[in-house]
C-alpha cells in the first residue's frame, strides 16, 4: 500500500521549494479532475497544467508556502496550507486553503480546493 501521507508531504515540500510544475507532472494523473470551491471542475492533465501556468504567471514574487497540516485516510489526503505572494497587480496575498486529494496508483486523480 502506498503511503499517501508521505506522498502528500513530498508534493507540498516541492511546491514550497518552487517546484510546482515538476511536482504537478509527477503527482497528477492524466485524467485528473481539479475543482476550486464550487467552480466547474477542470478535467485532464494538460488543461490543469495550463491552469497552473496561468496561476504562476499571475505571481510577481513568492514570499513563502506554509503547510499547517496533512491528514490521510483511505485513498484521500487533506492538506491545509497558506501561500504568500505578491501578484502582478502589486497586491500582497496570503491564500489559505484545504486541498482534498483522491489518489490512485500514487497519483492524484481528483482534487478539490476549499478557500475563502
Amino acid at each position: 500500500q502506498t503511503d499517501l501521507h508521505s506522498l502528500a508531504e513530498d508534493l507540498h515540500a516541492r511546491v514550497a521549494r518552487g517546484e510546482l510544475l515538476a511536482a504537478f507532472d509527477e503527482y497528477y494523473a492524466e485524467d485528473v479532475s481539479m475543482q476550486e470551491n464550487l467552480s466547474e471542475p477542470v478535467v485532464g492533465h494538460a488543461a490543469n497544467r495550463e491552469r497552473e501556468i496561468a496561476f504562476l504567471d499571475s505571481i510577481a514574487e513568492v514570499h513563502g508556502y506554509d503547510v499547517h497540516g496533512i491528514a490521510a485516510h483511505g485513498d484521500t489526503t487533506f492538506v491545509e496550507s497558506t501561500f504568500h505572494f505578491t501578484n502582478t497587480d502589486g497586491d500582497k496575498v496570503s491564500l489559505t486553503q484545504v486541498a482534498r486529494s483522491r489518489w490512485r496508483d500514487g497519483k492524484i486523480h481528483d482534487e478539490r480546493f476549499y478557500h475563502g
